[in-house]
């Protein structure tokens, strides 16, 4: 057993070397297919992250060319825009120096004419003082031959050369009123033209004639029998009340409300409409009722009168003149409504002063406030609604300006500023529109026979024919005793007369027709 011992002991440590050796061999064959795993893994590794980041970097690429795009975009849609808005200005400028070349132009067109104007009347003043020293020799040489050849009295000879010389003065004086009114009327009529058909087209309004009348519709036949009440007290006491007169016929289910006064109409239908829907009706509920109604119209006037303003830009008027205005929604000329045509005749103003290149603000407020005297005229003793609106507009700070042209827009009182004139030309047109004005058979005849009387009272004519609804006067004159000079001059004093005389809408063309005529018969 001993002798064994070492033999095992070596045969152990050659086993343990061998084990060693193969332990050695194994380790460096794993270790080495462990190294080439991760080496494999490695490469694999940097290869996703090659291709990760090649694709961010694409990604970037895209992205920075999508910003670059939008960016480009945006500057160009800016860039378009800020030309579109240099053209637009562009546009103006051009647009403005256009305008000032015109104003310019007209200027001194303007001033070329009155240039020319100042010679003719320098050169006309040099022939009237040539004229004076010759009609002065004339005489001194007719009263010589006068006096040698008839041997007439001085008196009589006076009253010989005046005579002529009236003759004279007459003739020349109709040829020249003739030959200005041409000229006046060829320049004035051409620029009149274009400023009133400019505001006839910007300002193009509706008109609907008001009448007398109210309705009011009812639920029921019965309900007129409590309107009427016992006795008829309802009715007797909404009357009393309201100052109109309630007509219950056989109309089904309406009742009228008739009247000349349309602040009162408009009161008992509104009276009238509450009681129906309330369904009490005796005379203690109806007073209360019409008391409430009162006030509502005066918040209503109120109402009307600040839209109107509002309307037309008009600030800084003063609360009782706009409460006045608005109190004008309830009055009528020939059938149209006064407010609606003060409104309409405030527009016509605005847009014909902007042409004149005169204020247009004071424009508008004259032509609001020229029937403001309507409203109270018939408070007033004194005065026609022109003048108690200037007055009225004076008395609650209204400019001077304002006030002439009210006052003077029915040529009342002289027409100082051109306002006035405005003023009256816009009141002419609205009053003017087909439909605008409603008159009645007796109103209409009255104005033909005024206008043919009128003519009628001049001395040389044979007989006058009023045409076109009366919106025109012929005059026919007897040859024999009025000369072609002396009808111009009548037909200016007809058309002074008839305006000093008459009130019509629109204008009146007056003419006056000489006619000469020669007959024979051949036998």
């Amino acid at each position: 057993m001993e002798s064994n011992l070492p033999g095992q002991a070596l045969t152990y440590i050659l086993v343990a070397i061998v084990c060693v050796l193969i332990g050695y061999f194994l380790k460096n064959i794993l270790g080495r297919k462990r190294m080439e795993q991760a080496t494999k893994d490695a490469s694999g590794i940097m290869e996703l992250a090659k291709r990760e980041a090649e694709t961010i970097r694409k990604e970037a690429q895209l992205a920075s060319k999508d910003l670059l795009l939008k960016m480009r975009q945006d500057f160009e849609k800016e860039t378009k825009d800020r030309r579109e808005e240099l053209s637009v200005m562009e546009k103006r400028v051009l647009q403005r120096e256009e305008n000032l070349d015109k104003r310019l132009d007209l200027l001194e067109k303007k001033e070329k004419d009155f240039s020319n104007r100042m010679e003719q009347l320098a050169k006309g003043e040099a022939n009237m003082k040539l004229k004076d020293e010759e009609l002065t020799k004339v005489l001194a040489q007719e009263k010589e031959r006068l006096h040698a050849i008839a041997n007439l009295k001085e008196d009589e000879a006076k009253q010989i050369l005046l005579r002529r010389l009236e003759e004279e003065i007459l003739n020349e004086k109709a040829a020249r009123l003739r030959s200005m009114n041409e000229e006046i009327k060829e320049v004035s009529d051409k620029k009149a033209r274009e400023i009133l058909s400019l505001a006839i087209q910007r300002c193009a309004s509706d008109h609907s004639s008001e009448t007398t009348i109210s309705v009011v519709p009812l639920p029921s036949d019965e309900m007129k029998g409590r309107i009427i009440g016992r006795e008829g007290r309802n009715i007797r006491t909404l009357e009393q009340a309201t100052g109109v007169d309630i007509i219950i016929d056989d109309t089904p289910e309406a009742v009228t409300i008739s009247g000349f006064d349309m602040a009162r109409r408009e009161v008992a239908k509104m009276a009238l409409e509450q009681l129906i829907g309330d369904g009490r009706i005796h005379p203690g509920r109806i007073e209360e009722v019409v008391e409430k109604a009162k006030a509502e119209l005066e918040k209503k006037v109120k109402e009307d009168g600040e839209r109107a303003v509002i309307e037309l830009g008009i600030h800084g008027m003063h609360p009782e003149l706009v409460k006045l205005v608005g109190r004008l929604r309830y009055r009528t000329s020939f059938g149209q409504n006064a407010l609606s045509h003060s409104v309409e005749v405030a527009k016509l103003m605005g847009i014909m002063a902007h042409q004149l290149g005169v204020d247009v603000k004071i424009a508008k407020r004259a032509g609001l406030l020229h029937d403001i005297g309507k409203v109270v005229s018939s408070d007033v003793e004194e005065g026609t609604h022109a003048i108690v609106g200037g007055r009225l507009a004076r008395k609650y700070g209204e400019s001077e300006e304002v006030a002439y042209a009210v006052e003077s827009h029915h040529g009342e009182v002289e027409m100082n500023t051109v306002y006035g004139t405005l003023v009256s030309a816009a009141d002419a047109i609205s009053a003017a529109r087909p439909g605008a004005r409603a008159e009645s058979m007796e109103t209409y005849i009255k104005r033909l026979e005024n206008l043919e009387k009128i003519s009628n009272s001049f001395k040389g004519v044979e007989k006058s024919y009023a045409l076109q609804a009366g919106r025109e006067i012929r005059v026919v004159v007897m040859p024999e005793k009025v000369n072609d000079d002396e009808a111009v001059i009548m037909a200016r004093d007809i058309r002074k007369k008839i305006e000093e005389e008459m009130e019509y809408p629109g204008h009146i063309k007056v003419m006056v027709v000489r006619e000469t005529r020669a007959i024979e018969y051949a036998k």
